[in-house]
């Protein structure tokens, strides 16, 4: 008999083969070898989280009990594969569109972004799933107790399994936040255990057809000869089952995030529509053998959930036992981790979030990191959701696996009418799904989950005999005096029939705001959505805050990444493009990648100071003629354009004539640098020549000053020569191997050597500057110093500091040079690498206006650039590294 302490360490083992291949996974996403990662293969077997602990021990249970009404559970998801495959498409189209992350993410959105029914779905999506967790504790808490030798010991397993399964899904669902919410080492650890759970359970089950009951024609007159040949079909429960477990693959948080939020290719529906099915079929294909023969050989007092490890164990067949204890742990396992990740970023983005927004009111722009509020809220609400399903678990009363399961499947699937109505429905509105949800989860609650818990928990004996208030036609189970139908039955058909008739009153009566008629017609026509910006007009917000919101919520590489990009797509340079109507839209859907749609809404609109909807989006809403729609969205368009080109021109105005003032400051200056050493070498030249009578400690001083200001002159002359070399590209390049970490070596030792560079503190990181390059280390020096040089000089703090950063990927490299002073002001940022440029009266630092000049020049012949980078709190400069480089072996 194996022992509880060696099947513990066993479970450790594979908990610990789990982490190592998630850790593998999430390291090669984050190098960008996720090819693998992104296979069809990968995405199919990850919807075998489908089949949980339910479905690896309760299945067998269900039919010892009830025949072959246990196939509902794979032939609705196997109907919806192949025969609602459209249906399937659509809603990945639409989460990867509009950066779904989550079931309760898509009814906000399509319902104008509602708050209330983010939350509402939230709070069913909990409920939900409570009992489904509980399963899938109280199936692996069987299991060990099969094992265990005190009862002590398997007493306290769900409590220890809920723990540890609370530890790994925060160290990999919640280690940082992706704009698209994809959990590589989740997805690739779930996709491992769905290969294990089936070779068990297929290996049990040959061993019970041919090991145990002869031979295929031996187990099947075994089966003749059970009870289960003689079980009679109920149509509506089958009829209600295959409906549930159809309805279960859509709304069930986890179903939904891993069939839409983890897809990452669309194409790969086309395989899973018929893998998918296959794999279920493989797995429920000996359900009924080690069924019938669990019966024929166990005691009759046996539980016929556990027959899976309990008929090897009768055989002696320890190693099996073992290999089946795995699979069920593996099948429970996978389904609670990606429950979890999914129902915490639902609590988070739309219940933590908004009620941390409305508390902050400027939250989104002066408040603390919201990426901390995000990962924190999402951490707690795993340990939160992990909690209620142990507690579930422990005062359900110890309920069927299959019957646990069935009550979760009722309650998610209030959820499909606002789903299907939304997506197929353009007069679907907010007050109805809301009516419908909360009249359908009230009755669910009443008739279904309360009475799950036990007699006098929370519904009392007495209301279940007589009704609330002695009115019998309120029975929790026997609705409007209708008595004797299946209790499963009795409440899927109340409450999704009151829940479907109060959405479809509630959208017939009421009228649907603009943003919800907006939403509906993209969600309708999703296939002919187009990128145009939608709900946001012209807005006076500056990028500057919006930049700083985004990196609070995406970091700071990602935000400046996608500012710069959209800055670039829109003819700019830097970081900080114009605010349009189009670049709002494309911000709100990349924030909602990490904190959901409703609150990346709520977040901008603080910024902007509220949303407005234009005539044309609800001319298009309205499906009024297309072609004046299509007239009226190209003038607008050329009006942009011209608005844009104006306030262009007008910029350029103003910088040439800055520039022209500078200009002139700058030829006064250099006047000014040019005279300066001319007058002492004449003056001091003339005392040298003029008498004979001067000493030798006076000559050797006028020697020196004449020698300091012929160095001065030179030096002047070189910059001028240089940047005039560099701008007509006549510079040759020695290019040679380095290191990042050398060139800023240097650069730090030159600046250092000067008094003034003395007494700047510069903190770097060595070990992100282990960079290999192939460029001109010496013109890179050259850079790298300048920008020192600039921080030792003007930083205005009372102490200078310096901070160096390397950042980028495999792609792009870039070294930020950040110091804590005052910063450059907005006006001038786009002058400072300007030949003419002179902020101010810099004479006293010895500087004639070149050095950012000659920086901007050297980068772009060394293949690589350098700008100032907003929104940092002091001066910052970024210089992205040369393409031509290698990395570190």
């Amino acid at each position: 008999m194996l022992s509880f302490n060696l099947l513990v360490a066993v479970c450790l083992v594979y908990v610990g083969m789990l982490f190592f291949v998630a850790f593998i996974a999430e390291k090669r996403a984050l190098r960008g070898r996720n090819r693998w990662l992104r296979s069809p293969w990968v995405y199919t077997l990850s919807l075998s989280i489908y089949c949980t602990g339910w479905t690896f021990f309760g299945a067998v249970g269900y039919a010892a009990r009830s025949g072959l009404e246990f196939v509902t559970i794979y032939l609705g998801p196997t109907l919806v594969m192949i025969g609602w495959w459209a249906l399937l498409r659509r809603l990945v189209r639409i989460g990867r569109t509009e950066r779904i992350t989550s079931v309760a993410d898509l009814i906000s959105s399509r319902y104008g972004k509602s708050t209330l029914l983010g939350v509402l779905v939230t709070l069913l999506a909990v409920a939900g799933t409570t009992p489904y967790i509980a399963l899938q504790l109280q199936s692996v808490t069987l299991a060990f107790d099969v094992f265990a030798t005190d009862q002590q010991e398997g007493s306290s397993t769900g409590l220890l399994v809920a723990v540890g399964l609370a530890v790994f899904t925060v160290i990999f669902g919640t280690r940082n936040l992706d704009v698209n919410e994809r959990h590589h080492g989740v997805v690739i650890a779930i996709a491992v255990e769905a290969v294990v759970k089936l070779v068990a359970l297929c290996t049990v089950g040959i061993f019970v057809v041919w090991g145990v009951a002869g031979g295929l024609g031996d187990a099947a007159r075994v089966i003749q000869a059970s009870p289960i040949s003689q079980w009679q079909v109920q149509p509506e429960r089958w009829i209600t089952l295959t409906f549930l477990s159809g309805a279960a693959l859509l709304c069930l948080p986890r179903m939904f995030h891993v069939l839409v939020v983890e897809n990452s290719e669309e194409r790969h529906l086309g395989t899973a529509s018929w893998a998918f099915p296959a794999y279920l079929l493989l797995i429920s294909l000996f359900v009924i053998p080690i069924a019938v023969v669990g019966l024929a050989v166990m005691p009759e007092d046996a539980n016929p959930d556990l027959f899976v490890l309990t008929v090897p164990l009768a055989f002696d067949r320890e190693w099996l036992a073992m290999l089946s204890f795995l699979g069920g742990f593996s099948a429970a396992t996978s389904m609670v981790i990606v429950a979890s990740i999914a129902l915490s970023t639902m609590v988070s983005n739309h219940i933590v979030l908004p009620i941390w927004l409305s508390i902050k009111g400027d939250g989104a722009k002066l408040s603390g990191d919201v990426r901390n509020v995000v990962l924190l809220s999402r951490r707690l609400s795993i340990a939160g959701v992990l909690a209620l399903g142990y507690f579930y678990f422990r005062y359900s009363g110890g309920a069927a696996l299959a019957a646990m399961g069935l009550i979760a499947f009722v309650g998610v699937a209030q959820v499909l009418p606002a789903m299907i109505g939304g997506i197929y429905w353009r007069g679907a509105t907010r007050v109805g799904a809301s009516a419908g949800l909360i009249l359908g989860f009230a009755i669910w609650l009443y008739t279904l989950f309360f009475p799950s818990l036990g007699v006098g928990v929370i519904v009392s004996a007495e209301m279940f005999a007589e009704g609330p208030f002695g009115i019998a036609a309120l029975r929790p189970q026997a609705l409007f005096g209708i008595e004797g139908m299946d209790p499963l039955v009795h409440a899927v058909f109340w409450s999704l029939a009151f829940n479907t008739l109060a959405f479809c009153l509630g959208s017939v009566l009421s009228f649907p705001q603009p943003l919800e008629r907006l939403q509906g017609a993209t969600f309708i026509n999703i296939f002919r959505y187009s990128e145009s910006a939608r709900g946001w007009g012209q807005s006076g917000v500056e990028a500057e805050d919006l930049l700083v919101m985004a990196q609070r919520i995406l970091g700071p590489q990602d935000a400046q990444s996608l500012f710069m990009q959209i800055a670039r797509e829109q003819g700019k340079a830097g970081y900080l493009p114009d605010v349009t109507p189009e670049f709002l839209e494309r911000l709100e859907r990349e924030l909602s990648g990490s904190v959901g749609g409703a609150t990346a809404h709520a977040m901008l609109a603080q910024l902007t100071g509220g949303v407005t909807v234009s005539v044309e989006d609800l001319m298009r809403v309205a499906d009024e003629t297309q072609q004046m729609l299509e007239q009226q969205v190209q003038l607008e368009a050329k009006s942009a354009e011209l608005e844009r080109t104006a306030r262009q021109l007008r910029e350029a105005n103003a910088k040439l004539t800055q520039l022209s003032i500078q200009k002139d400051a700058f030829l006064s200056q250099i006047s000014h640098e040019l005279r300066t050493p001319m007058t002492s070498i004449r003056a001091f030249s003339e005392i040298l020549r003029g008498t004979d009578r001067i000493g030798a400690t006076e000559r050797q001083h006028y020697s020196g000053i004449i020698h300091d200001e012929t160095q001065r002159l030179t030096r002047l002359l070189d910059d001028l020569l240089d940047l005039s070399v560099l701008e007509n590209g006549q510079v040759s390049l020695n290019v040679q191997p380095d290191t990042l970490r050398t060139v800023i070596d240097r650069a730090e030792r030159a600046v250092k050597s000067s008094d003034i560079g003395a007494r700047l503190t510069v903190q770097r990181k060595h070990d992100e500057e282990d960079i290999a390059l192939l460029t001109d280390s010496d013109r890179l020096a050259q850079v790298f110093i300048n920008v020192m040089s600039n921080a030792a000089k003007y930083c205005e703090a009372e102490v200078p500091q310096l901070t160096v950063r390397v950042g980028g990927d495999t792609e792009q490299r870039w070294v930020d040079f950040v110091d804590n002073g005052a910063g450059i002001p907005e006006e001038s940022q786009d002058l400072i690498f300007e030949k003419f440029a002179r902020l101010s009266d810099q004479s006293a630092a010895g500087s004639a206006g070149l050095g950012l000049a000659i920086c901007r020049e050297v980068m772009e012949r060394l293949g690589g650039r350098i700008d100032y980078l907003p929104g940092q709190g002091g001066a910052a400069f970024r210089v992205m590294l040369p393409t031509i480089r290698r990395e570190v072996a």
